[in-house]
C-alpha cells in the first residue's frame, strides 16, 4: 500500500523550531520529486520546498528561504523539513507529496502530485 505519513507538527512559540518527517511506504522516495506544501486557514495550498528526484536539488519558496531546510534519508525512505525561526504566519497544515518533477516555473513546488500525505498541523503562537 502506497502511503506518505507526516509527523512532527505541534504548537511552538515564535522564533522556535520544529522538524517534520514524511515517511514513505510502498514506493521508493528517491525515484520521486518530493514537495512540502502548506495550507493556512482561508488560504490556498502553497508550495514550500521541492527536492528533485535522483539529483536531489532542493528549492525553497522565498517566504521560507534561510529558515527551512529539506533533507532526505534514502535508507529510511523519509524526508524531513527542519523549520527554524518560526513566525505566526507559518501556521498551517503541512503536507508532503511525491511527484515526478519540481515545477519548471516555480521550482519550489511540484507540477503534478502522485501521492499526498495526510497533513500535520503546525501552530506558531505565543
Amino acid at each position: 500500500q502506497v502511503q506518505l505519513v507526516e509527523s512532527g507538527g505541534g504548537l511552538v512559540q515564535p522564533g522556535g523550531s520544529l522538524r517534520l518527517s514524511c515517511a514513505a511506504s510502498g514506493f521508493t522516495l528517491d525515484y520521486y520529486a518530493i514537495g512540502w506544501f502548506r495550507q493556512a486557514p482561508g488560504k490556498e495550498r502553497e508550495g514550500v520546498s521541492c527536492i528533485s528526484r535522483l539529483a536531489g536539488s532542493i528549492y525553497y519558496a522565498d517566504s521560507v528561504k534561510g529558515r527551512f531546510t529539506s533533507s532526505k534519508d534514502n535508507a529510511k525512505n523519509t524526508v524531513y523539513l527542519q523549520m527554524n525561526s518560526l513566525k505566526p504566519e507559518d501556521t498551517a497544515v503541512y503536507y508532503c507529496a511525491a511527484g515526478v518533477f519540481c515545477s519548471s516555473s516555480n521550482y519550489y513546488t511540484l507540477d503534478d502530485v502522485d501521492y499526498w500525505g495526510q497533513g500535520t498541523q503546525v501552530t506558531v503562537s505565543s
